[in-house]
């Protein structure tokens, strides 16, 4: 005889599922690793295979012997976790560091507190904000495109955030005068300056992973749009009040802060569930990372800036809720 379950309504049924919103994430993310392949060459492809394997591993690993639950690593999430932690990695970096970062993200920033779902901050970038810690050399030594000699011996170089940093403490504006145009920042064709991190290198590319995820509905456009509009207009002002702070248009489109709107401030776990908690978190991330960049110790502020409002996203939670179904509005 079987059994019906009957629950109460509503129901709803649709085609999301963890593995193609994972997969989907990676296959946005194809462009950018395209584009950095081509301009930083095999360090490139070393860094980004052996931190998704690194990461892969520890996630099996720990799930099978530590944990002892059968692991679940088809689901695409330790692929794009190791993916999103090699694109914050610079080219050059040493393989042994990598698999430290991996163990970091996967061990600490995910495992430990129970694995997909349960981690309240992004792994990936617990992973990368541990690394620039522990090894702040290595982790801020930037390959310039066009001079790669070799993966292990490539010339470094500033790179337009260091610029920006550079012209506030000073207070010489004429210092920006060695920024690249817009087109050169969007394309992340900057051969006389270093690059930045792997991911981070064209703005382009993932503008167009963003317009695939869009597409694909995997993400919604409120965190993305309120994070680059909110860096856009408070640079814009300070642009205004003084010539030492870089126009807006440099502004978003240098550094992580395009990588970390589009991909990693996203993330479903650690971000708020409703809409108006996505925007509040959004500008809330944008004014961080103006902040420090233009007033902390770090050029780059977007890392720092999403972890800080990832422990914000319970309260976030908890005070902007959607309403409840059935509810009679008076």
């Amino acid at each position: 005889m079987s059994k019906f379950i009957v629950s109460l309504s509503p129901h709803a049924h649709g085609n999301d599922t963890v593995e193609r919103n994972m997969y989907g994430v990676i296959i946005a993310l194809i462009p950018a690793l395209l584009v950095s392949f081509l301009y930083f060459g095999i360090g490139s492809l070393a860094v980004c295979m052996a931190s998704v394997a690194a990461c892969v591993f520890f996630e099996w690993a720990i799930s099978k012997y530590v944990m002892g639950r059968e692991p679940s690593i088809t689901d695409g999430s330790a692929i794009l976790t190791g993916l999103l932690l090699g694109f914050n990695l610079p080219s050059n970096l040493p393989i042994w560091i990598v698999l430290i970062g991996a163990l970091v993200a996967i061990g600490i920033g995910k495992m430990t507190f129970g694995g997909l779902g349960c981690n309240p901050f992004n792994p990936a970038l617990v992973g990368r904000c541990f690394l620039l810690v522990s090894f702040p050399a290595q982790m801020t030594s930037w390959p310039v495109i066009g001079q790669l000699t070799s993966y292990a011996d490539a010339t470094t170089g500033a790179t337009p955030l260091s610029l920006m940093k550079t012209a506030i403490k000073t207070g010489d504006a004429s210092v920006l005068n060695q920024m690249p145009d817009s087109l050169h920042l969007l394309l992340g064709n900057v051969p006389t300056l270093g690059a930045g991190t792997i991911g981070e290198v064209c703005a382009l590319a993932l503008l167009i992973g963003l317009a695939y995820m869009l597409y694909k509905r995997i993400i919604t456009w409120h965190i993305p749009v309120s994070i680059i509009g909110t860096v856009f207009v408070c640079c814009g002002l300070l642009h205004l009040a003084s010539p030492v702070y870089a126009d807006p248009f440099s502004a978003i489109l240098s550094g992580g802060l395009m990588l970390g709107a589009i991909f990693m401030a996203t993330d479903y776990v650690t971000s708020p569930m409703t809409h108006r908690g996505q925007l509040i978190y959004g500008v809330a991330i944008g004014v961080l990372t103006v902040v420090i960049r233009n007033w902390g110790s770090y050029p780059e502020g977007m890392s720092f800036a999403i972890l800080i409002m990832n422990a914000f996203t319970p309260l976030i939670n908890a005070y902007v809720k959607p309403k409840r179904f059935g509810e009679v509005v008076k």
